[in-house]
């Protein structure tokens, strides 16, 4: 989100990706996993999860993200491809998930206040463009 230009507070980094993306990059920055890769599950949402820390920031990976919907139904896993946009950063190209999605998402989490905000800079976003 800060990435794309939302004024938010950083506590992390996530990574999002399937499940063999999560074993891989944990195979690939081994020397800063603290918590290893492994299938998680809480309430309302399951991965495979595992935590890096890298210079002091905590890193966290989710392979096959699937969050639990209101039907009390667990979705497919989360098509990372389908909602990744690219932004040029410093000269790199960098992945993250469209803001459209992140909203969906945490609406679909009851994560109702940190949906809001999401929509309400969308919304500021399309009134600017216009």
């Amino acid at each position: 989100m800060a990435l794309q230009g939302m004024d938010v507070e950083v506590h992390d980094i996530d990574m999002q990706t399937d499940e063999s993306g999560a074993y891989e990059l944990e195979r690939h920055l081994a020397e800063f996993v603290i918590e290893p890769v492994r299938f998680r599950a809480s309430e309302r949402i399951c991965s495979h999860y595992g935590v890096l820390q890298i210079d002091g920031v905590t890193v966290e990976i989710m392979g096959a993200l699937q969050k639990l919907l209101a039907d009390e139904v667990w979705e497919e896993p989360v098509l990372v491809e389908l909602h990744r946009r690219w932004l040029k950063l410093e000269g790199m190209q960098v992945p993250v998930l469209s803001l459209a999605y992140e909203y969906e998402a945490y609406q679909k989490l009851g994560r109702l206040d940190k949906a809001e905000r999401i929509g309400n800079w969308l919304k500021e976003c399309e009134q600017t463009v216009s």
